[in-house]
């Protein structure tokens, strides 16, 4: 895409996911990247945005239902790891296990921040990536529904495993709207 073209928003319901393109004044970064530099380590920062036709609370309670992961996302398991015998809602620096179809574990993850049907912010607290953190922030659509935007930081390694993870948020926010958007439809 040239820099004199632009990309029409999506319309809602559409659920298109797109990458937002942020420069930080570095000469040759790619469009939808900002690279920076946080104690000599070379870092990525990605944003990809989604909308859903369901409201907030439908795209947040989604996305903090680990049960529910396995049906919109690559992964086969996503567990909250709170002691036995509790049965409560995920809070402020809970650990969740991710595993991958095959059943590794792919990471664990801290929540940072939950603010109900507006933010959910998390860290890598074990895994491959230790210096990863991610938010998803919902907001209203001028049109209805919701626009998601994933944003994630992440430690930069190797450039292929970069186009990797810009691939991989983009699907991940737009297979969240889609099944936030499926929910709508089954309940209507």
């Amino acid at each position: 895409m040239s820099t004199t073209q632009r990309r029409r928003p999506p319309q809602p319901g559409q659920g298109q996911a797109r990458v937002e393109i942020r420069i930080d004044g570095v000469r040759g970064v790619r469009h939808g990247e900002t690279r920076s530099t946080l104690a000599g380590v070379s870092s990525l920062a990605v944003t990809a945005s989604s909308h859903s036709s369901a409201s907030a609370a439908i795209v947040y309670a989604a996305l903090v239902d680990a049960e529910s992961w396995p049906l919109w996302s690559a992964y086969a398991d996503v567990e909250w790891d709170v002691p036995a015998g509790i049965d409560r809602p995920a809070r402020v620096n809970d650990l969740r296990t991710i595993r991958s179809p095959t059943g590794r574990v792919c990471c664990r993850e801290r929540i940072v921040e939950m603010v109900p049907d507006q933010r959910f912010s998390y860290e890598q607290a074990a895994g491959l990536f230790t210096s990863h953190r991610g938010s998803v922030d919902l907001a209203r659509a001028l049109h209805g529904g919701t626009d998601v935007t994933w944003s994630a930081t992440y430690r930069r390694t190797l450039p292929l495993l970069d186009m990797l993870r810009r691939r991989r948020l983009q699907v991940w926010v737009h297979d969240l709207a889609s099944y936030a958007n499926s929910i709508v439809s089954r309940n209507s």
